[in-house]
């Protein structure tokens, strides 16, 4: 197995990544700089990468959730949440989506750095790639998140996605609201080649 590979650094945390899973980028830390967590919140961490996100969520959640289809990325995470002293908060799952959650399970704050560029079908992408396509429209993992998240939030409870300008963001609204969540635009970031990145917080209303 390859060595982990490259540190990354945000604020006062480090993390290493190996080669197999994500490194942080603009979005990360946009997605990271505008994380604010309730005191004892519940969290899940959709597509932790190397955990950068849940790892910055343990310091005030109660428990974070992180989960990524990658195994690569859940054996990342888990180092670091240890190297930065946060892992007796925090459960790592390896799957789908929301696949190895227990539905009826609830949580405060849903956070997703979503895979969103453009691309050809996801079939036999490599790990790395599946990271950051999200099939023809670069919808295929944020529509799936929209449809399934309401029924794991709690009253009151919100999701945090990202995703790009490329991939519909008025679209990302939309079904937000279809599925019963206010959807507001909280951040965003121009990057290269005339694409932005964005962060949506969609909350549930009771």
């Amino acid at each position: 197995m390859h060595s982990l590979s490259k540190k990354v650094f945000f604020a006062n945390y480090t993390f290493h990544v190996s080669e197999s899973v994500y490194e942080p980028a603009e979005d990360s830390f946009l997605f990271a700089e505008n994380l604010k967590v309730p005191d004892g919140a519940s969290v899940i961490d959709m597509g932790t990468g190397c955990g950068i996100l849940g790892i910055i969520a343990a310091e005030n959640a109660s428990k974070v959730v992180a989960v990524d289809i990658n195994p690569h990325a859940v054996r990342c995470a888990k180092k670091n949440a240890k190297l930065n002293n946060v892992e007796n908060k925090m459960f790592f799952l390896r799957g789908d989506l929301f696949t190895p959650i227990k539905l009826g399970e609830k949580f405060d704050l849903i956070l997703f750095n979503a895979p969103y560029l453009p691309s050809e079908p996801l079939v036999g992408k490599s790990w790395l790639e599946q990271a950051w396509t999200g099939g023809v429209n670069g919808r295929e993992l944020i529509d799936r998140f929209i449809n399934e998240v309401p029924q794991y939030l709690e009253k009151n409870g919100c999701a945090l996605l990202m995703q790009s300008s490329l991939s519909n963001v008025d679209e990302t609204l939309r079904k937000f609201e279809e599925n019963g969540l206010k959807a507001v635009i909280i951040a965003e970031q121009d990057v290269p080649f005339f694409e932005t990145i964005v962060l949506v917080k969609a909350q549930s209303q009771t």
